[in-house]
């Protein structure tokens, strides 16, 4: 399963999604979108700059309550 993480450290949402991972060791691959041409891509796969935005497979999901969710689910948290 591919999966991505856009996010940007200042966002309390992606806060909440980057403390839970960290809490259950949980490493993905991380997309800071002020960081290159980051916040591009993520508008030109996603359609739009919201974040958090986890990409599973090239797929978009954006809530950071439904990205903990799945990260929940996918890791046995």
């Amino acid at each position: 399963m591919d999966l991505k993480l856009y996010y940007k450290p200042e966002c309390p949402f992606c806060v909440r999604v980057l403390d839970f991972m960290k809490e259950n060791n949980i490493e993905l691959e991380m997309k800071n979108i002020h960081d290159g041409t980051n916040k591009e891509d993520l508008i030109k796969k996603g359609g739009k700059d919201q974040v958090p935005c986890l990409f599973i497979d090239g797929k978009a999901m954006y809530e950071s309550l439904d990205i903990i969710d799945f990260l929940k689910q996918t890791f046995n948290k």
